[in-house]
């Protein structure tokens, strides 16, 4: 019986899946929680060039984050699956935990976008599903390291990745500020000021826990990774969750009581963000110019690129909403600084990547080609 076109087409590929299928499934064990750091990076980067007035990049970007996101989903779902003890082992290690948060805050940049192009029920959708993970998490992993029984201090495991639990909260903040908006329901934005409120709080607890290791444990180039670039990507995030906040009804109660306060604590941690940048950029030369730390791809460079890019779009809104016109300017200058350092990291994934292809087709000792 003649195969069909469609059949001949993916038989390479089906062909591939068969012969790699080891390697792929290696691949997929080695996730690290913190991949959808990459949707994250992606698509806030689509949503600053969007504001910048460069649509045809925006919506290159968008499509390329919700394609990764559909990927990353399939992969997570397999790990789980076929390698729930690295899942859960992840899931449980101070260290990496956190990671898991880049779930919750990749759903809701690609929400925001959405709304943005006036799909605000894919928006909703996504902030559900969001929602669910977030309650999940926000709950079992405090209750992980307060409760179990350790060898060792929690504390030195506390890194960078620790302020994804700020970032996931603040979009949620966000996600629900927008649905608020849209839908005019003055419970939703009760709810969405209190979670902007939880996540300042937040942030305030973990800058002290991560400082506090920083001064107290050895610095060393493995443990001084990208990651702390959240130490400033937590505050642009919050600055973006109040822009939106802000933007609710003015006659919403909580809108009443509280947005002379955000607006003052959003404009505070957006100046605190502002001052991070420098100091970032000194442990980066330190790790890699004086400590001589190669620089290759690692999944926290996207620790870089997210909070450039959230930093300046949570700019932008924040200044446009307070009719700050500094602010705007500033912030779309930074979208090309994020662009800048969103090809960077790819450059090195991409590398990575055909690194990894070239030695799946290299002959197997003992093995013809």
């Amino acid at each position: 019986m003649p195969q069909s076109p469609r059949s001949v087409r993916l038989k390479p590929l089906a062909d591939y899946l068969i012969r790699h299928h080891s390697r792929i499934d290696a691949a997929v064990a080695g996730l690290p929680p913190s991949a959808f750091s990459f949707v994250m990076a992606t698509g806030i980067l689509s949503t600053g060039l969007d504001l910048g007035g460069q649509a045809v990049a925006a919506w290159t970007l968008f499509w390329i984050a919700v394609a990764a996101g559909a990927m990353l989903t399939i992969g997570f779902v397999w790990r789980a699956i076929s390698h729930p003890d690295r899942f859960m082992a992840d899931l449980w290690n101070p260290g990496t935990m956190f990671g898991y948060f880049t779930i919750v805050a990749a759903a809701n940049v690609l929400g925001l976008h959405y709304d943005m192009a006036g799909y605000p029920a894919a928006g909703r959708l996504l902030a559900v599903l969001a929602g669910i993970f977030w309650l999940f998490l926000t709950y079992a992993i405090p209750a992980s390291l307060l409760l179990r029984e350790r060898q060792r201090p929690v504390l030195d495991d506390a890194n960078g990745s620790w302020f994804l639990w700020v970032v996931a909260t603040q979009s949620m903040a966000t996600a629900l500020a927008v649905v608020a908006l849209t839908t005019k329901t003055q419970f939703v934005g009760a709810v969405a000021t209190g979670m902007w409120g939880v996540g300042v709080m937040l942030y305030l607890i973990i800058a002290t826990l991560v400082t506090l290791r920083m001064l107290t444990r050895p610095n060393k180039p493995e443990n001084l990774s990208p990651t702390y670039w959240i130490f400033m990507g937590a505050t642009a995030i919050t600055v973006l969750a109040g822009a939106k906040v802000l933007a609710m009804p003015a006659d919403f109660a909580a809108s009443i009581s509280t947005d002379g306060f955000v607006a003052g604590a959003s404009y505070v941690l957006w100046s605190v963000g502002m001052w991070w940048i420098p100091l970032l950029l000194v442990f980066g030369f330190w790790r890699h110019a004086v400590r001589r730390y190669p620089l290759r791809y690692e999944t926290s460079l996207w620790a870089i690129v997210f909070p450039l890019g959230m930093l300046s779009a949570a700019t932008i809104f924040f200044g446009a909403n307070e009719q700050i016109p500094e602010m705007i300017w500033t912030g779309k200058a930074g979208v090309w600084v994020a662009v800048a350092a969103w090809i960077a990291a790819t450059s090195l994934m991409v590398g990575k990547y055909i690194s990894w292809l070239r030695a799946g087709m290299l002959p197997r000792a003992g093995k013809r080609p």
